[in-house]
């Protein structure tokens, strides 16, 4: 296990590493933050004398002792920065409003038409609302997408579902909103989220897994996010399964999503008769809890697909743990039961104590999921982010002295 990334040598990154740690982390003794970062107490020391000087951290209360003076327990100055999340689907904009320590100050919903003509000039209107309603010193915006991202500088899209194709999503907002704006596909912003809030601080190669609409997968390898020669690596719910099966939304037949996504189970639950034709995902799972055998029947059978897709995704990717969340999670105990004996019987001996963790949803993580792109940047010793987040960087670190009711930009 791992825990924190650990930054490289970069002038820039330390210091920034040490906000984002207090951010993620809360209030932090400087032997603790030396710790986690790798770095010596001297340079702790010397770094925080200068963020405190600037306004960006403060000293808090002593830290308790094991003898000898007690530290002071360090924390951020939220009013040095806030970030926008965006997560974009097939017809509305979620945006989140977060503080640097991961606090959601307000979430909304916006209807949204890809493929309208100037769908993009509408994204940048809705993201444009967000800015200006935004109080204090904005460090950038993190957009998640349902698609295949380049790099999340450039941001350019390839989102079948959204009908977008090479849809240069981060130059046409960085142009219309005069901030940083950083762009990823959506379920890789959750596992950036998980590597700062949740089972990544614990785990330094772990997947996210996501059922709901499709199927998705984050990949993360030793604290960085994998993600493949073009940006489009975890599409899972594109693992052929069958060779003949049920037409996929992207032009193949029996891939996983084709047999497991939201369509596929209600079609299935109107087919056998669960549902009537105007009939509902919610319908299928209300059956389902009230002990409908056939709607068990219809869970079970997806878990198992599932299941076994996962196990030949655990062969190839060897994590430590995998994270189970999405719309369709609520259902989770009806998928279980096929889930668990498929997904260990098609591991190898060695591999079948793997853990798995269930979330819980709302609609709004998907967004604050797009928010952490921007809170990762302190961690960014891959240079993941490149020129977008240096610049969120430099904005962090010329935060000092706002204040909240400070320029939105």
């Amino acid at each position: 296990m791992s825990g924190a990334p650990r930054p490289a040598a970069r002038g820039d990154l330390v210091p920034s590493a040490i906000l984002g740690l207090l951010g993620t982390r809360g209030p932090t003794s400087r032997a603790d933050v030396a710790r986690a970062l790798d770095v010596s107490p001297a340079t702790v020391t010397q770094l925080t004398r200068d963020l405190i000087a600037r306004g960006l951290v403060m000293e808090l209360e002593h830290a308790p002792s094991q003898g000898g003076r007690p530290g002071r327990l360090l924390g951020l100055v939220r009013s040095a920065g806030g970030v926008l999340g965006a997560k974009v689907t097939a017809d509305h904009v979620a945006i989140v409003d977060v503080d640097l320590d991961g606090t959601v100050r307000s979430s909304t919903s916006h209807p949204f038409n890809p493929s309208a003509p100037d769908a993009l000039d509408a994204l940048g209107h809705i993201l444009g609302s967000a800015v200006d309603d935004h109080a204090g010193h904005l460090l950038g915006i993190g957009v998640g997408i349902p698609g295949s991202v380049d790099s999340q500088a450039s941001g350019i899209v390839e989102a079948p579902t959204l009908g977008w194709s090479d849809a240069h999503v981060g130059a046409v907002l960085r142009a219309a909103l005069g901030v940083p704006v950083l762009v990823e596909n959506d379920v890789n912003t959750l596992a950036v989220a998980e590597r700062l809030y949740g089972t990544g601080r614990e785990h330094g190669s772990y997947l996210v897994v996501t059922i709901g609409r499709g199927i998705g997968c984050g990949i993360v390898v030793d604290g960085a996010v994998y993600r493949g020669a073009s940006g489009g690596a975890g599409e899972i719910g594109h693992v052929p399964m069958t060779l003949d099966g049920p037409l996929c939304g992207c032009g193949s037949r029996g891939c996983l999503e084709a047999h497991v996504g939201e369509d596929a189970l209600l079609h299935a639950a109107l087919e056998r008769g669960v549902v009537g034709p105007r009939g509902t995902s919610a319908g299928l799972r209300q059956a389902a809890d009230r002990g409908d055998a056939v709607a068990l029947e219809i869970y079970r059978e997806a878990g198992a697909l599932l299941g076994r897709a996962l196990a030949g995704i655990v062969h190839t990717v060897d994590p430590e743990v995998i994270v189970l969340l999405g719309e369709g999670i609520d259902a989770w105990q009806h998928w279980e039961p096929g889930f668990e004996p498929s997904f260990r019987g098609h591991l190898l001996p060695a591999r079948r104590g793997i853990p798995f963790v269930i979330e819980p949803w709302a609609e709004d993580k998907w967004a604050l999921g797009a928010a952490a792109l921007v809170l990762a940047t302190p961690f960014d010793a891959t240079d993941t982010a490149g020129d977008q987040g240096r610049l969120v960087r430099e904005r962090l670190h010329a935060g000092a002295g706002r204040t909240s009711n400070g320029p939105g930009r």
